[in-house]
């Protein structure tokens, strides 16, 4: 029996990592066997890998680089992990897939949606979200949020207006697909991890 994928997408700082881990104990406790990824990373390749792409000191990186890092990491990610857990029927749970970088690089770093997509072809293969969950907030608020940590990575130091640019990008391209639940990330934990509850029924 063929597992499920589900992506929770959504510019920085809004709160995806919290929310996967509490859609994680709940569907663990309707009995369902649950694979958590990232990206960048979640293999020894793809984590290497977030390493080079997130550190602060390489700010010459150009953004064809960036791209093909990320599209390269992604590919580890679905033959070694979510690929395998799916045909073994397990749920997929991934903080970001494919349409991050049709955002990030295909929109704010503007290298094109047609592009990105042709690129990342390859490494995802049949691989598709069932449900990707867009957890929509100001750019601003996200900012906020994550100027509280300590210390930020090489993307979330970007500008004002590139995080604008990421914001309306999703908007862009997860606006009328049937595959994606909007969910206002300004409203409680709680109240946002009830609404995505309710889309899974067993």
């Amino acid at each position: 029996m063929r597992g499920m994928f589900v992506v929770l997408e959504g510019p920085d700082g809004s709160g995806k990592t919290t929310q996967i881990t509490l859609l994680k104990e709940y569907l663990e406790s309707m009995g369902k066997e649950c694979l958590i990824t990232r990206e960048p990373g979640g293999t020894r390749i793809g984590e290497a890998i977030r390493r080079i792409i997130l550190d602060p000191e390489y700010t010459e990186m150009s953004d064809v680089t960036e791209m093909l890092l990320y599209a390269a990491a992604r590919a580890q990610l679905v033959h070694d992990k979510i690929g395998p857990a799916i045909e073994e029927g397990k749920i997929v749970i991934s903080d970001r897939f494919v349409d991050s970088s049709l955002v990030y690089q295909g929109i704010a770093r503007g290298l094109g949606i047609d592009t990105v997509d042709r690129i990342n072809a390859p490494g995802i293969g049949r691989y598709r979200p069932d449900l990707v969950f867009f957890i929509d907030i100001p750019e601003e608020e996200g900012i906020a949020r994550k100027m509280q940590q300590k210390k930020l990575d090489r993307l979330e130091q970007q500008s004002i207006d590139f995080h604008h640019m990421v914001s309306m990008g999703y908007r862009q391209v997860l606006t009328d697909r049937p595959d994606v639940i909007r969910i206002d990330g300004c409203r409680p934990i709680g109240e946002i991890q009830e609404e995505i509850r309710k889309h899974f029924t067993f």
